[in-house]
């Protein structure tokens, strides 16, 4: 009989560490994975220390990506405010492991500087770039980032997750990196360690709490 209640009490411990591991690991359910991952290209971009980079450079970490703009008055500020909160429930070793980056779509205002003081206004931790019109817009491009102006009047954020325009007029309507400080998707991109885009989550499901729920999970995926 004892080795029955030895083998009951190891199955006992074995379930117990898969339950404990089920609530310290939550699954992820939240925003859209691209089919396969992404490698981004060497775009050359500027960090908000005025230091030359890439959008493919990587230091190891998992990266949070948004395009926004620093005059812009309610999407880009409800975004970070959301990544803060986000960012500062998570535990000192998962913060380790994720990088928050904000990438200008109006480069010709927001220069590294005016970047890293807007930010700083968040989080000093999050990271900024910058870079030529040209450069922000081949970046934009890669992540899948919309610039759309569906009234032609009356100007609004917007974007899409999947590769595909949002609309029928995006594919007829490219604008450039100045008409972007207006106009440009809201989503946050999900890049992981080795620097490939590989999961998007939309404005709504950051500022819903559905990427917050989701990060544990994604910094266990993808931040190694």
């Amino acid at each position: 009989m004892k080795w029955i209640t030895a083998v009951l009490l190891a199955v006992a411990a074995v379930l117990g560490g898969v339950l404990l591991f089920r609530q310290s690991s939550p699954a992820v359910t939240g925003g859209d994975a691209l089919d396969a991952p992404r490698p981004l290209p060497a775009v050359a971009l500027v960090t908000d220390r005025g230091a030359p980079t890439t959008l493919a450079a990587s230091d190891g970490r998992m990266r949070l990506v948004f395009y926004g703009f620093v005059r812009c008055p309610d999407v880009c500020p409800a975004t970070l405010a959301s990544l803060k909160s986000t960012y500062a429930k998570l535990t000192p070793q998962q913060r380790e492991r994720l990088q928050v980056q904000f990438i200008t779509v109006d480069p010709e205002r927001d220069r590294p500087e005016v970047v890293r003081a807007y930010l700083n206004r968040f989080d000093p931790a999050f990271s900024g770039l910058t870079g030529t019109s040209v450069a922000v817009n081949e970046a934009a491009r890669a992540m899948f980032v919309g610039i759309v102006n569906d009234t032609g009047l009356n100007p609004e954020h917007g974007g899409h997750t999947d590769g595909a325009p949002a609309s029928a007029e995006a594919k007829e309507a490219p604008v450039g990196a100045a008409e972007a400080a207006i106009i440009h998707g809201d989503q946050v991109g999900v890049v992981d360690a080795r620097g490939r885009f590989v999961r998007v989550y939309g404005n709504g499901a950051v500022i819903d709490g559905t990427l917050e729920r989701d990060l544990p999970g994604l910094i266990r995926q993808y931040g190694s």
